[in-house]
């Protein structure tokens, strides 16, 4: 009985991409505490720590899950080359960005990327962007700048390299998840390898940009493997399973809900201050997230319009 409910129920359109969607989300919003506390390890050396823990994490879940059928496949050369260049870019500009500007407001700058992933998929594919999803992801997009108001004005003092870094980020989140959209077979079996890559180059960025800080504290070390086991591992696994399984407009507007879970946590952790801005943006955030997974009401012909006026 249980078994015939899961298989009816994951059999609703889109529920597939939603649940795994939802997990990525959840892990997502955990990375700018998590990256905070590590905050004084240089961003390239974090990456690189980071993105190899990744790489280890999940080596055991891709060998169950995508590896066998990525292996009857040949991976096209501008996967092994963009991949890694969009990981380290999604990861290593959030991490300068979160050096350079306060952790909530870099967070929604750098969340940003599901406007661009929307309507760059729906570009790709209908070579159009419905009007649902231009409204809701500007009234997404509009409640999470809510939480940037309070620093968000003119000024000497707006830390616009660090915004700008987030904004990187978050581009790059966009190209990943399109590139992975349009792939003809999941990445997630050889994630892992993509992982291992891009831990190489940006442990050779670090060697040549940057100073090191050796030994890592301890509980900095300890923060990097949740950072790379969790936000930076598991979570992109569920999120190609996300894109694979689910509508793009859905999944990519799910993704609004990360930088409000992220502000309640640094809220909580006492990392960001709170106002009123946070339940009205939470509200808008949402509302976005349905209007612009509605479906678009077709059109009628001129004739049958005609007749029923």
């Amino acid at each position: 009985m249980r078994s015939a409910f899961r298989i009816r129920l994951l059999s609703i359109p889109g529920l597939g991409g939603v649940v795994p969607a939802g997990i990525a989300v959840i892990l997502w919003s955990l990375a700018p505490v998590l990256a905070t506390l590590a905050r004084h390890v240089p961003p390239l050396q974090l990456t690189a720590l980071c993105v190899a823990v990744a790489a280890a994490t999940t080596w055991p879940v891709a060998r169950f899950t995508g590896t066998r059928a990525t292996d009857r496949i040949a991976v096209p050369r501008r996967i092994w080359l963009s991949a890694p260049v969009l990981i380290i870019g999604a990861i290593g500009f959030y991490f300068l960005a979160l050096r350079l500007a306060p952790p909530a407001e870099a967070a929604l700058v750098t969340y940003t990327w599901p406007v661009l992933f929307v309507i760059s998929a729906e570009l790709a594919y209908a070579r159009r962007v419905r009007p649902p999803s231009i409204t809701g992801a500007a009234l997404a997009f509009g409640g999470a700048g809510l939480v940037l108001m309070p620093s968000g004005g003119a000024g000497p003092g707006v830390p616009w390299s660090g915004y700008a870094a987030a904004f990187a980020s978050g581009s790059s989140w966009a190209m990943f998840s399109l590139l992975a959209r349009r792939q003809s077979v999941p990445l997630t079996g050889i994630m892992p390898r993509l992982f291992g890559l891009a831990a190489a180059w940006a442990a050779a960025g670090h060697l040549l940009l940057e100073t090191a800080l050796w030994p890592v504290p301890p509980d900095m070390a300890l923060t990097i493997v949740l950072i790379g086991a969790g936000p930076y591992g598991l979570a992109f696994l569920a999120w190609d399973t996300a894109l694979r399984r689910g509508r793009s407009t859905t999944v990519g507007t799910l993704a609004y809900a990360v930088p409000v879970l992220s502000a309640v946590l640094l809220v909580a952790t006492g990392m960001a201050a709170a106002d009123w801005r946070l339940p009205t943006a939470a509200f808008a955030v949402v509302g976005g997230c349905i209007v612009a997974s509605c479906p678009e009401r077709p059109r009628r012909p001129a004739s049958e319009a005609a007749r029923t006026s």
